[in-house]
C-alpha cells in the first residue's frame, strides 16, 4: 500500500510503497477515506516538540474510514462500515494505569513506546491497523463528507476536558486558549453539551469577533491585556465561573493559565490539557491558599476515555454539535507536504486540514 512516512525527524515526508498491516485477533483493518493534519503536525515532524516517536513511521493521529476486515473477536461491525479511528491507544494488560500511545504521533514514557512497536504507524496512508475497540462505528455518513467527519477528533480533545470537569448543562464555562485550534473547538463542545455561557479569553481582536459572530450571547469574549486579566474575566461571566479549561499551547507562558484559573469560583473545577511548559519556561504557580480555602479542584487530563467516542459521535449526530462550522480543505496523499504547509498556515480556528490517501 501507498503511505507518507518519516524517515528522520527535518527530513520531507516520503511517499512510496510499505507493506499493508497483517490483521490480528482484537484488531481492524480500516481503508483510510480522510485523515486530519494538526496545524502543529510540521512542528513533530521536524523534532521541534520532541515527541516520542519511534522512526520511520507512518504519522497520521486518527482518521475517518471504512473497515476492510476485522479480527475473529469483533461481533458488531461488518466490512464497508464506517468508522472513527481513534488514535489514543492504551494497553490490555493493566485496567488502573494502561500505557498509551498516540498512534502516529506521540506515546507517554517507556510503556507507550513499547505500544508503539505494534500500533505505531498512523493514518496517512491507504489502510490502517487499530484495536477492535478503537474502531468506533459511526454509521451511514456520505463519503464526500468524510473530511468533515474528522473534525471529531479535534473536538474529543476538549470534549475529554469538558468530562473530566463534570460539567453540568446550564454551567459557565471558561476556555483558556478560545481562539486557537482546540480552543475555539472547545467552545463548540462546550455549547453543544448544555454550557449557558462560555467566556473566551484571547489576545486577537479578529478571532474574538469571529467567535462574538458565530455564538452570539452565549459566549462572551474578553481581550487579555496582563492587567487585571483574572477580574476581568469574572467580570464578563453572567454569574460564578464554574469549569476552566486551559488549551493553550506550549508557546503560551503560564501567565494567561493563571489568571483563568484563578477566575474560578468557590468549588470551581480547573482542568489543565495544554502544552504550557512543555518546551521549557517556568512551571505554573497557583496560591496553597487560594485553592485550600476555596476548595478547588486542579487536574490534568491528557486526551479522553474511549467511551467518549460514541457520546461524541451522538452529540454531532444530534446537530447539538453542529459540523457544518468547520471549512476543509483537502489533499491527496502526494501532496502530504502541501497539506502540512496548509495545516501550518495560521487559520486554526474551525478550519479542517485532510488527507484522503
Amino acid at each position: 500500500m501507498r503511505a507518507a512516512v518519516l524517515e528522520e525527524f527535518g527530513k520531507p515526508l516520503s511517499v512510496r510503497e510499505v507493506p499493508a498491516p497483517v490483521l490480528g485477533t482484537g484488531e481492524v483493518l480500516v481503508d483510510v477515506v480522510a485523515a486530519g493534519v494538526l496545524p502543529y503536525a510540521a512542528e513533530v515532524f521536524r523534532g521541534e516538540r520532541n515527541y516520542a516517536l519511534t522512526l520511520p513511521v507512518v504519522p497520521g493521529a486518527g482518521a475517518i474510514g471504512r473497515v476492510r476486515e476485522t479480527g475473529p473477536d469483533a461481533t458488531r461491525l461488518r466490512p464497508g462500515d464506517w468508522v472513527l479511528c481513534d488514535p489514543v491507544i492504551r494497553s490490555r494488560d493493566d485496567a488502573l494505569t494502561p500505557d498509551i500511545t498516540l498512534q502516529g504521533l506521540s506515546a507517554r514514557g517507556d510503556g507507550g513506546l513499547l505500544l508503539q512497536r505494534h500500533f505505531g504507524h498512523g493514518a496517512y496512508a491507504e489502510q490502517v491497523l487499530v484495536p477492535t475497540e478503537n474502531a468506533i462505528p459511526l454509521g451511514p455518513i456520505d463519503p464526500a463528507d468524510a473530511g468533515r467527519w474528522t473534525a471529531l477528533a479535534l473536538c474529543l480533545v476538549p470534549y475529554g476536558g469538558l468530562l473530566a470537569a463534570g460539567l453540568r448543562p446550564g454551567e459557565t464555562v471558561l476556555v483558556s486558549g478560545a481562539t486557537g485550534n482546540f480552543g475555539s473547538a472547545g467552545v463548540a463542545v462546550a455549547l453543544a453539551m448544555g454550557a449557558a455561557c462560555v467566556v473566551a479569553p484571547g489576545r486577537d481582536e479578529a478571532a474574538l469577533a469571529d467567535l462574538d459572530r458565530r455564538f452570539g450571547s452565549r459566549v462572551r469574549t474578553v481581550r487579555l491585556t496582563g492587567e487585571d486579566d483574572t477580574g476581568r474575566l469574572r467580570d464578563a461571566a453572567p454569574g460564578p465561573v464554574d469549569v476552566v479549561l486551559d488549551l493553550l499551547p506550549p508557546s503560551a507562558s503560564t501567565a494567561p493559565v493563571r489568571a483563568a484559573a484563578m477566575a474560578v469560583r468557590e468549588r470551581g473545577r480547573v482542568v489543565l490539557m495544554g502544552g504550557v511548559g512543555m518546551l521549557g519556561g517556568e512551571d505554573l504557580a497557583l496560591p496553597y491558599p487560594w485553592l485550600m480555602r476555596n476548595s478547588v479542584t486542579v487536574r490534568g487530563q491528557w486526551l479522553h476515555p474511549r467511551t467518549a467516542n460514541t457520546s461524541m459521535i451522538a452529540l454531532a449526530r444530534s446537530g447539538l454539535l453542529d459540523l457544518d462550522l468547520f471549512t476543509v480543505a483537502e489533499f491527496g496523499l502526494d501532496d502530504i507536504a502541501g497539506a502540512l504547509d496548509h495545516a501550518a498556515s495560521g487559520r486554526t480556528r474551525f478550519a479542517l486540514t485532510v488527507v484522503r490517501p
